[in-house]
């Protein structure tokens, strides 16, 4: 069984699951493999965007509904959790849209606007909309990266395109990581 085939039988599953759990990762591959003609672009931004929503929504309804969980009160306890709920208490609508596009905020930050007052159907109206555009820059970045890798290296095979993209692609989320840590932290950390 090729790696083509693996991707075509098991792709979109896998991509859900990368979305929701991993992030930027998973959303910049799942567009080379869209662009590679393996999948589909418009079902691989639609599996992407679903997986970070629900994702998301199972996040924000843990901090409303499980506050005193274990999980819940390990993740409060971290720094980002103070500056996701200082963030919100200054622009709670766009910080709600906003914090999967910030690295290092994304599980923390649903989890903490499910403490505040938001309503679970305003969240659930952003959290759509933000998926969707947060599926749209990630995977159109990757979909024109395959591109840039195909005219760099020609026709390679699917699996050296995979694994040169996806280099790529940790490499574009780490520079992001610092990036991120370095406006977002304050000094000393």
């Amino acid at each position: 069984m090729t790696i083509e085939t693996l991707v075509a039988q098991y792709g979109l599953p896998a991509i859900f699951l990368g979305a929701g759990l991993e992030g930027e990762t998973v959303a910049i591959l799942a567009g080379v493999i869209a662009h590679s003609g393996t999948l589909g672009f418009w079902p691989t931004l639609v599996t992407v965007a679903l997986g970070s929503f629900v994702a998301d929504q199972i996040f924000f309804l843990c901090g409303r509904f499980f506050r005193q969980a274990r999980f819940v009160r390990r993740v409060s306890q971290r720094p980002f959790f103070a500056k996701a709920l200082a963030a919100f208490e200054k622009r709670p609508l766009l910080f709600t849209f906003g914090f999967r596009f910030i690295y290092g905020f994304r599980t923390v930050s649903p989890i903490a606007i499910g403490t505040t007052q938001l309503s679970t159907a305003r969240f659930l109206l952003i959290n759509a909309l933000a998926a969707a555009t947060w599926a749209l820059v990630f995977v159109s970045a990757g979909y024109w990266f395959g591109n840039g890798i195909e005219a760099a290296f020609g026709q390679l095979r699917l699996h050296h395109r995979l694994l040169a993209c996806l280099a790529g692609a940790v490499l574009f989320v780490a520079a992001l990581a610092v990036w991120t840590r370095r406006r977002w932290m304050p000094k000393g950390l």
